[in-house]
C-alpha cells in the first residue's frame, strides 16, 4: 500500500523537523541580531504537502544546526535507530489515523488489538522457554512491522505463526 509508505516518510520527516526546529527556536530566542535564524526557528515546522519541499526544509535545518550550533551543549543528537523507529512509528500512527479510510483503520485496529492480546497472553505463560519467548518477540515484531507497512494479511499470518511458536513444547533453556 503506497499510502502507508508515504505516511512513514512524512512521519520520519515530521519527527526530525520537530526536534531540529525546536532546538533552533531555543537557540535564536535570545539573539535579535539573527533575523534569518528567527525566521527558521519560529516554532516547530510542519511538513509541506510536497515531500520534496519538506525535505528541503529539513536539509536547511540540519545545515543551520550543523553550522551555527554544532557545538551547542543542548544540540540534539541523532536518535539510535531503534529509538528513531519507535518515535517515527508514533508519528506515523497519528498521520495514518487521519489519512486512511475508516474501514481500513478499523481493520488495522482489530489486528493490532489481536496482536497485543495474543502477545501478552503468550508472554504470561508460566514456564515459557527463553528461546521460545525470544521467537515470540521476533514474530510479534514482524507482525507489527507488517501492520506498519499495511500488509494486513501478512500481519495476520505472523500472528498465527506467533501462536504456533508459543505453543511449542519447552526445550532446554538458553537463558539459564
Amino acid at each position: 500500500m503506497a499510502g502507508l509508505y508515504e505516511i512513514w516518510q512524512r512521519a520520519e520527516g515530521s519527527r526530525r523537523l520537530d526536534v531540529l526546529s525546536g532546538f533552533i527556536a531555543m537557540c535564536v530566542a535570545g539573539t535579535p541580531s539573527r533575523p534569518a535564524g528567527r525566521r527558521r526557528g519560529r516554532g516547530p515546522l510542519r511538513l509541506a504537502p510536497d515531500l520534496v519541499a519538506a525535505s528541503e526544509h529539513l536539509d536547511e535545518l540540519v545545515w543551520w544546526a550543523d553550522t551555527e550550533w554544532a557545538d551547542h551543549p543542548y544540540r540534539p543528537a541523532e536518535a539510535r535507530p531503534d529509538e528513531a523507529d519507535r518515535q517515527t512509528r508514533d508519528y506515523a500512527k497519528d498521520l495514518r489515523h487521519v489519512a486512511l479510510p475508516v474501514p481500513l483503520r478499523d481493520e488495522m485496529g482489530r489486528i493490532e488489538l489481536s496482536l497485543e492480546v495474543r502477545f501478552l497472553a503468550l508472554c504470561r505463560q508460566p514456564g515459557l522457554d527463553c528461546r521460545i519467548r525470544q521467537d515470540v518477540f521476533y514474530v510479534a515484531g514482524r507482525a507489527a512491522m507488517a501492520l506498519d507497512l499495511g500488509h494486513l494479511e501478512a500481519a495476520e499470518r505472523e500472528i498465527r505463526r506467533m501462536e504456533q511458536v508459543g505453543s511449542v513444547e519447552p526445550r532446554e533453556s538458553c537463558c539459564g
